[in-house]
């Protein structure tokens, strides 16, 4: 049995898990991070693989597009991705991946990108537990009033990304 393949990333915005399975990144999480214990569970017992410490071409290729995303050399990540989730949870993460570099959304309009205007908070919900953050940018949703909401790596973390890109918030 394949096992999933686990490193970590030290980034300027906190310490990322990275893990792949079959050449694909399936997680991206922040350590300590709120739903990191829950993703982890879900991709394991989604893949029927456990986790262990290791390295691979697509980890490392992701470390790379990382750096770059942090030194403002890219801007979309071209990396192969699995997503382990229910169905509703992975169309919520395809359209954050709809979201261009340096622009935000609220979840409401999410939900209506998705045709689904009225599930809001479940859409808010697929958010917080996306495995693959920055590469699959829910930093890039915000609260309707413009305001940053909650985010796996913590607020810091989600305005260090969204300054990263070039985005400022208005301060009230």
């Amino acid at each position: 049995m394949e096992p999933i393949l686990s490193h970590l990333y030290h980034s300027p915005a906190g310490e990322l898990l990275l893990a792949s399975f079959g050449g694909e990144l399936c997680l991206c999480d922040w350590v300590g991070g709120t739903n990191t214990e829950e993703n982890l569970r879900r991709i394991c017992n989604g893949l029927k693989a456990d986790i262990v410490e290791g390295n691979s071409t697509v980890i490392e290729e992701t470390k790379h597009q990382l750096d770059e995303y942090f030194a403002r050399e890219r801007r979309v990540f071209e990396i192969p991705l699995l997503l382990v989730g229910t169905e509703f949870q992975k169309m919520v993460w395809r359209t954050l991946l709809k979201i261009p570099y340096g622009h935000t959304i609220s979840y409401l309009q999410q939900a209506q990108m998705m045709g689904r205007p009225k599930s809001v908070r479940a859409v808010a919900n697929a958010n917080a537990h996306n495995a693959i953050s920055i590469i699959v940018p829910c930093h890039r949703v915000i609260g309707t009033n413009g305001k940053l909401t909650g985010y796996a790596g913590g607020l810091r973390a989600k305005d260090l990304l969204l300054e990263q890109e070039g985005f400022m918030l208005m301060q009230s």
